[in-house]
């Protein structure tokens, strides 16, 4: 202690004094418009059908998901990410039903447009997974690897027929090489150079997925890991993030979020195109398991992921929460 006050002199609970402290010194802010809705439709039904692994998300009917995309355009979420789920006697092997025009993501899409119009940005999963009855993310060779160049083909197939149903952005998130400039050079051979690209640049073959795959009504045997990225490497998304830029990706995302906070923070650093994660089925799950088992408090612990994906970098978030999450931001409550 000193003549002229009381050691420490440095005291930053100051700024811990007070909820309205804490709110005007907080150096993160989590809005609605920093928030887009992963929503899945499935071909075939007259009633949502829950997913038993993420409580509180549906397979949508083609009513329901446009009723869901006015309550997020409500709520005050930016956009809408769709998964299409068709029926599985329209799996093949090449996936036809997602270039389909009357497929069940492009009539999702038509709707969505018809409900909302431009007031919620309408995004589209552009993958072969769903389609396939093999249940990768493309078309295999003879001896069943995953045909990289055979898949680009399909590819840009899934990006004009997505175009032409009115999406906004398409994101190619097969992890197939040159992905990004395909699908580019697709969009604009028809005149849709307004359709951005929303690059899965950074998509890591993860654990997380679990609940994903029944979501979509997967098919897969066996993994992903000759395409989706080795979760042990970093430098490695920093050169996939510069091959897709190069390529003309007008946004990047790393998925799954949680897990890789540290390449989302080198990629929201190294980048000047908006930034965003997938806060995935699986980091959803693990929240919604532990609060129903009273382990944590639910609302604390979705608004803490969510907060430190924003704060590690990313300026839009995809999350199944979306919509609930804004309303409560709107409300006050949080």
């Amino acid at each position: 202690m000193n003549s002229y006050g009381s050691f420490p002199g440095a005291r930053p609970r100051r700024l811990r004094t007070t909820p309205a402290m804490r709110r005007m010194v907080a150096e993160t802010r989590l809005q609605p418009a920093d928030l887009i809705l992963p929503a899945f439709v499935r071909e075939g039904v007259s009633e949502p059908v829950p997913i038993s692994a993420m409580p509180g998300v549906v397979q949508h009917t083609r009513d329901t998901l446009r009723k869901a995309a006015v309550e997020a355009v409500e709520a005050g979420v930016s956009g809408i990410m769709l998964f299409g789920v068709p029926e599985d006697a329209k799996k093949d092997a090449a996936g036809t039903a997602g270039t389909d025009p009357d497929g069940i993501l492009q009539v999702a899409i038509q709707d969505v447009k018809a409900e909302v119009g431009d007031d919620l940005v309408i995004m589209s999963d552009l993958c072969l997974d769903e389609y396939t009855d093999h249940g990768h993310c493309g078309v295999l060779d003879e001896n069943g690897r995953v045909d990289n160049d055979a898949t680009l083909e399909r590819y840009a197939e899934m990006a004009q027929v997505q175009a032409d149903a009115g999406v906004h952005v398409v994101g190619p998130s097969g992890m197939m090489d040159g992905q990004v400039g395909v699908v580019r050079d697709a969009l604009d051979t028809i005149g849709k150079e307004d359709v951005a690209i929303l690059a899965y640049t950074a998509k890591y073959s993860s654990a997380f997925y679990g609940p994903f795959r029944e979501a979509v009504g997967s098919s897969l045997q066996g993994d992903r890991k000759t395409y989706q990225q080795d979760p042990a490497n970093l430098r490695e998304s920093m050169r996939e993030l510069a091959l897709d830029l190069e390529e003309g990706a007008d946004m990047v995302m790393v998925k799954p979020a949680g897990p890789y906070l540290d390449v989302l923070a080198k990629v929201a650093e190294a980048v000047d195109v908006p930034v965003a994660a997938y806060q995935i089925s699986g980091e959803y799950a693990m929240v919604e398991a532990a609060a129903e088992k009273g382990w944590i408090d639910r609302d604390k612990a979705i608004f803490e992921t969510l907060t430190g994906i924003r704060r590690a970098g990313a300026q839009m978030i995809l999350t199944y929460w979306a919509t609930e999450v804004a309303q409560k931001l709107a409300a006050g409550r949080r």
